[in-house]
């Protein structure tokens, strides 16, 4: 009889016990991420996988819970359930271990993070572990099907390409049974962390540069970024998969730089509804000449002035060429431009290393903690898009700026093109 406490090396925990017990796998789990669980399962799936989780289709837009994930285990032959408000993190591997943690299936808590619990192979801790098992899988419901899943991935992707997440913490609801647990007192945010696809999309002119003192608030509304990030007429922004983190760089003046305001987590561009409509080009006028969109969602954005913000030239001289991809690319086979500072040249974005996402990630969190970010209802009051919805298109309405207004401060004393 074993009792084992762990801090760390959670995927290890996990897939030592998986291959010591393949006979079955039961999982209390709230969150599941994609990559994780084809890590947990990546091979041979066993006789018999059943997971409880959550089913909140605002966890699904926020990015902290996969309905990927889902589909993968669903079409692997697993049976899933969802509980409302489901914070427990048991793993039984057959009716010789258990696992008990803070780790939820995700690449973060199974590798990065501190989590915390233990790992005992007791028949009676292994026992009473699989009896709460077994009467939460009884509350929790049906099991979810395909047809279900598939109706739940198009409304939240009907609402993240509306810009979901401004100013609203639940808006789609929770489709988990009732098994009388307390909700969390505040919603999470989007994971950043846990993609793997990372771009700084520059904004303004080299030659029509921001000050430093500009409100990071008027930046947003000019320019709007809380909803997308626009690109050059013929330059359709085909290299983003759904998932990218989108971070915001204005380039500004005395001195000359870029600097990171915000990030937003991006969706695949598609062709027709990721294009200006008349309505838009009437709210900036610019976008004649940048008409192309990653809608984003779930936008973070630093409080106050730009000066507040984080430099990209720092960044370049600390990080050199593993600053972008394409010069860590270029330095790795040893010919190429490996100077990152003419790699964003006349670009509308460039991709980042995971360095690079991490450093931004890491530092715009501490800036975050430190001067605030713009309040979910001022992102709110801004406009919203244009977007095709069950193959109509709609206009979202905006808050508290009119069109006229963005299009005079997009002429104005900016000047800036996108």
């Amino acid at each position: 009889m074993t009792f084992r406490l762990v801090d760390m090396g959670w995927g290890q925990v996990l897939g030592d016990a998986l291959a010591g017990d393949r006979s079955g796998v039961r999982m209390i789990c709230p969150f599941i991420k994609h990559k994780a669980a084809e890590r947990l399962f990546g091979g041979k799936m066993p006789a018999s996988v059943k997971v409880i989780t959550r089913f909140s289709l605002d966890d699904f837009a926020r990015g902290v819970n996969d309905l990927s994930a889902l589909r993968l285990l669903l079409e692997r032959g697993a049976s899933v359930r969802g509980v409302k408000h489901l914070h427990a993190k048991v793993y039984l591997f057959g009716k010789t271990r258990a696992v008990v943690t803070s780790a939820n299936l995700t690449q973060a808590a199974l590798g990065r993070n501190h989590e915390f619990g233990f790992v005992s192979d007791d028949a009676g801790v292994v026992g009473s572990c699989g009896d709460y098992f077994e009467a939460l899988w009884v509350k929790a419901g049906k099991n979810l099907t395909i047809a279900r899943l598939e109706k739940w991935e198009q409304t939240v992707k009907d609402y993240l390409a509306r810009a979901g997440g401004a100013g609203k913490s639940s808006v789609l609801g929770d489709e988990g049974a009732d098994a009388g647990l307390e909700p969390e007192a505040v919603p999470l945010p989007a994971r950043v962390a846990e993609n793997d696809q990372a771009f700084v999309k520059f904004f303004g002119e080299s030659h029509r540069r921001a000050e430093r003192s500009m409100a990071v608030l008027e930046e947003v509304r000019r320019s709007g970024c809380h909803w997308a990030c626009t690109y050059p007429k013929g330059k359709r922004p085909r290299q983003v998969r759904d998932g990218a983190v989108m971070f915001m760089g204005r380039m500004v003046k005395e001195p000359a730089d870029i600097l990171i305001y915000g990030r937003a987590i991006g969706l695949r561009h598609v062709e027709g509804r990721d294009d200006a409509t008349p309505e838009d080009i009437a709210l900036r006028s610019w976008k004649t000449k940048w008409p192309h969109y990653v809608r984003v969602h779930h936008g973070e954005f630093l409080a106050g002035p730009l000066e507040n913000a984080l430099s990209l030239n720092t960044m370049m001289e600390t990080l050199g060429s593993s600053s972008f991809l394409p010069t860590q690319r270029n330095a790795k086979k040893g010919n190429g431009n490996t100077d990152p500072r003419k790699a964003y040249r006349q670009q509308a974005a460039v991709a980042l290393t995971p360095e690079a996402t991490a450093w931004l990630n890491d530092r715009l969190q501490d800036a975050f903690d430190q001067c605030g970010t713009l309040p979910a209802v001022e992102l709110a009051a801004l406009d919203q898009p244009t977007v095709a919805v069950s193959g109509k298109w709609n206009r979202q309405g905006g808050g508290g700026n009119s069109r006229r207004n963005i299009h005079n401060d997009a002429l104005g004393a900016t000047h800036a093109s996108r």
